[in-house]
């Protein structure tokens, strides 16, 4: 069906005239009205008139004025301003407030092409990867819609999945990108930090863990999205240059280092190794080597240097909400409360162990391409669930421990691709890939997901 094609395929049909945006916005909607109520993935959905409106116009606009996505419908991530739309991030205190402008990444999606047709469901203020928030509710997982879709980019993942939306933008602190990916079997991408400009505003130099990136049924996809979302900004010391990954390039036979639990400091859900172990298999056969790694530098520093470093950022952004504590949840007021408590030295030692593992992760790169472990420790959880307190018995000292896995490359800002590694575990729910590369090879990533995509399409 029209809804569960590529959007390179789609957007092939635009333009040559064999689809009109007309007919795919109607197709779009139709299917959100099927799909959405039970998921609760895609929010503040626009108008129906408003939005035909706007694809008959896209319809008028003349193939040579028109960008690389016209005419193409997306649903931006409620914690990115889109104008004229409400930004809530999913907090009461900012329930119904109207963006006044769109961010750089929403308005190079509007200036290709793109019909912001609403936003699509996160966490509140992005924290913790179930999503799920006081102001539109929990989003389903697309297999069982009683478990969690992951997050913070939850509704994205399962807007596309079940194919209400063609292509999705996501962002990526703490596996956003990855573990809804790996949990609703579609492909996310978090690229090397700088690729896709953040927001100029406030302080641009101490926080740069998070990142928008791009979700997509495809890698290919993920590479056109990735293309229009990325270039550098000025006003930003981390923004890269101009450079694309479109079209994907096969790349030479690759040696992959298989990182699995971390030498057992992950603990992991029974029979989710093992699901990971057998789509490994898929590079395997496609020429590529894959062995398995011993930990290149202790968990645990790279955790304590994690957790210090995304409450001193986290706590940056919420600062101005501590005087309104009560409208804040349990996990926003543990991630302002350390940040604002940590010492500059303290601050320092998070960034001496981050150091660390840089060095570390330099020595790794020079004998393996890329590396690869799973994009969450668990199954997909009760969509009931704050989030899960153990995993195979061991005890969880905190709301994202189980999404310790992550960590190694949001800490660096290495590349990273989601990419669905199957069902298993005794409820047969899905789990993912990630594959991790180091500084700017994006495009050697993509292409390499793009072979795995391809293989297990045949099968």
């Amino acid at each position: 069906m029209l809804c569960d094609r590529t959007a390179s395929d789609i957007l092939k049909d635009l333009a040559r005239g064999a689809l009109t945006v007309e007919a795919l916005m109607q197709a779009t909607l139709d299917r959100i009205g099927e799909r959405n109520p039970a998921l609760n993935a895609i929010v503040a959905l626009r108008p129906t008139e408003d939005l035909m409106a706007e694809a008959r116009a896209a319809d008028a606009v003349p193939l040579a004025e028109r960008g690389p996505l016209h005419g193409l419908p997306m649903a931006i991530k409620d914690l990115s301003n889109a104008k004229g739309l409400v930004t809530s991030q999913g907090s009461p205190i900012f329930a119904g407030q109207v963006a006044q402008e769109d961010d750089i990444f929403v308005a190079r999606l509007r200036a290709a092409g793109v019909i912001v047709i609403g936003k699509t469901n996160t966490p509140e203020f992005g924290l913790g990867s179930h999503t799920y928030n006081p102001v539109y509710g929990a989003t389903g997982n697309v297999v069982d819609p009683s478990r969690s879709a992951g997050g913070s980019s939850g509704g994205a993942a399962v807007a596309l999945a079940a194919g209400m939306v063609a292509l999705a933008d996501g962002s990526d602190m703490m596996g956003s990108l990855r573990n809804p990916a790996g949990w609703n079997e579609i492909y996310g991408f978090r690229p090397t930090w700088g690729w896709i400009p953040s927001e100029p505003v406030g302080d641009v130099f101490l926080h740069p863990l998070s990142t928008s990136g791009p979700m997509a049924r495809t890698p290919e996809d993920l590479a056109l999205l990735l293309d229009v979302m990325s270039g550098n900004d000025p006003r930003l010391p981390l923004a890269r240059g101009a450079e694309t990954v479109s079209p994907l390039k096969a790349p030479k036979p690759l040696r992959l280092g298989w990182l699995g639990d971390w030498g057992g400091a992950y603990p992991m859900d029974d029979g989710l190794l093992e699901t990971c172990d057998a789509a490994l298999q898929t590079f395997v056969a496609q020429g590529h080597t894959v062995e398995r790694v011993a930990p290149p530098y202790p968990a645990e520093k790279i955790w304590q240097s994690w957790i210090t470093l995304r409450s001193f950022a986290v706590a940056a952004g919420l600062r101005g909400l501590n005087n309104r504590r009560a409208d804040l949840k349990e996990a926003a007021l543990w991630e302002l409360d350390r940040g604002l408590g940590f010492s500059a030295q303290e601050v320092q030692e998070a960034s001496d162990l981050r150091s660390g593992w840089m060095r570390a992760a330099a020595r790794m790169f020079q004998r393996y391409d890329a590396v690869v472990l799973p994009t969450a420790q668990c199954w997909p959880f009760p969509i009931d669930w704050d989030y899960p307190k153990e995993i195979a018995g061991k005890p969880l000292d905190t709301y994202h421990r189980w999404m310790e896995v992550v960590v190694p490359a949001s800490l660096l800002g290495l590349p990273a691709l989601a990419v669905p590694a199957g069902r298993g575990g005794a409820d047969h729910l899905p789990i993912g890939l990630q594959i991790i590369g180091p500084h700017g090879s994006d495009g050697q990533i993509l292409g390499l997901g793009q072979g795995y995509h391809t293989a297990r399409a045949a099968l």
